[in-house]
């Protein structure tokens, strides 16, 4: 028996509350096309050994990156995590363990999402950090939506460099509180194009490492912002490339959001993830999430709290920074316990390899006759445009057991960059990749462009 404690009498009473005729209005924003009509056509049930077996043929259709020479980023990076991570990780008191809604009596959870704030504010050198986001683009979206409220404007700028779906998704979150999207045409290498349109804008969003790779220094962004009122927020989706590069608030950025999969987290086919976010102090009372803070008990003894947690599920819906109703918390786990492994100098180290690798790949497929760099400064990825289709020739690399990077019509369908831009190609290198990968991906690059 289903479980349906409203009335039609309390249906009714809600869709008038909310002004809706009927619990169809509910849905307009769907279009018709991707709306069933009938139940969906699902096998009938069968046994587990049946079912083990469907499994594992659909698995094996995949081409799974370790088992390939892998080029894949464009967000989400292939890198080595110590078997450590998981082995700790897998502890059951942390596993086991959710959204502390009495903190107090989970101790060593705060704890760990007390070091992973100050590790985060270290690497992103931001004043505030809080306890993760469910993701970098949701991360990103926040970010968005709080600058709105710190300047109480409405107007804002997004640049060119911008990774796709965090534009999408930020636009998501935004429109429907009416803020208005500036969204500039899609660049290589464009991030500085924002500062022409600073008038009354809430915020500038910029990217570096961009989703073209390219590396900017945004602190005459940053200047040109505060000149006008504005905030910078800077966007990241490659977390290890501030083991390198310098991090963007020593450049004045205000509001920092980006994807931590880098660290501790394998890629999953996309999720779960963890996105980070920091800001300036003086900004925390609109920071969303959770901030785990450190004090003492009535005996003197150290101990940890929730200092701020501005979510919807622990104050007055109307009063919340935030809707998200979660933190990464196993996978914030997982960032803290493998920066803590690495170390200043190990972070120093794993980013210097992935840059050198990265070199090392560019070198390959310039040489390569047809191909174009187009990415002058970068860290582990940068894009290229080949004489072919770049879906196609990903297709043909691919049967050939090379991954061979992510087109970036794919992310963005819709981008207008010039006539050639089907064949523009994201490839990215990490310390994963060996000098055999490089020079099998050139290789096979070349056989299939003659």
């Amino acid at each position: 028996m289903r479980y349906l404690p409203l009335t039609n009498d309390d249906r009714a009473e809600m869709l008038k509350r909310i002004g809706a005729k009927s619990i169809d209005d509910l849905f307009i924003d769907i279009p018709k096309s991707a709306r069933l009509t009938e139940l969906v056509d699902l096998p009938l049930a069968q046994g587990e050994l049946q079912v083990e077996r469907h499994m594992r043929a659909l698995a094996e259709k995949n081409a799974p990156a370790g088992r390939n020479a892998s080029f894949l980023g464009a967000g989400a990076y292939r890198h080595h995590v110590p078997a450590s991570v998981d082995h700790l990780i897998q502890r059951s008191e942390f596993l086991t363990a959710y959204t502390p809604y009495q903190p107090e009596f989970a101790q060593g959870g705060l704890q760990a999402l007390f070091e992973f704030q100050t590790q985060v504010a270290m690497l992103l050198d931001m004043e505030v950090a809080n306890a993760s986001m469910y993701d970098g683009s949701t991360a990103l979206a926040e970010a968005a939506l709080m600058a709105a409220r710190v300047t109480k404007r409405k107007k804002l700028v997004f640049s060119g460099g911008l990774h796709p779906h965090y534009l999408e998704t930020a636009r998501t979150f935004c429109e429907p509180h009416g803020l208005e999207l500036v969204v500039l045409p899609a660049a290589i290498d464009g991030e500085a194009e924002v500062t022409k349109h600073l008038d009354d804008a809430a915020a500038v969003i910029v990217q570096s490492p961009n989703v073209f790779g390219a590396v900017t220094d945004l602190k005459p962004i940053a200047d040109s912002a505060h000149a006008k009122g504005a905030l910078l927020i800077a966007a990241f989706t490659e977390a290890v490339s501030f083991g390198l590069i310098e991090p963007p608030g020593a450049m004045g950025a205000d509001i920092v959001a980006g994807e931590g999969q880098s660290f501790g987290n394998a890629l999953t086919y996309g999720g779960p993830y963890v996105g980070f976010f920091a800001c300036r102090e003086k900004f925390v009372r609109q920071m969303p999430g959770r901030l785990a803070g450190e004090t003492v008990d009535a005996d003197g003894k150290r101990g940890f709290v929730l200092t701020l947690s501005t979510r919807e599920q622990h104050i007055r819906r109307e009063k919340a920074t935030s809707n998200i109703c979660t933190n990464s918390g196993l996978c914030a786990l997982a960032v803290t316990i493998h920066l803590t492994l690495l170390g200043a100098a190990g972070l120093k180290q794993l980013a210097q390899l992935n840059h050198e690798t990265a070199c090392k790949l560019a070198d390959a497929l310039g040489a390569v006759k047809g191909v174009e760099i187009l990415t002058r400064r970068f860290f582990n990825e940068f894009a290229i445009r080949t004489p072919r289709n770049a879906a196609d020739l990903v297709e043909t690399l691919a049967g050939q057991g090379v991954l061979a990077g992510v087109p970036y019509a794919r992310l963005a369908p819709a981008a207008k960059m010039d006539a050639k831009a089907e064949n523009i190609l994201l490839v990215c290198a990490t310390e994963t990749n060996t000098d055999e990968d490089i020079a099998r991906y050139a290789r096979t690059l070349k056989a299939a462009l003659s």
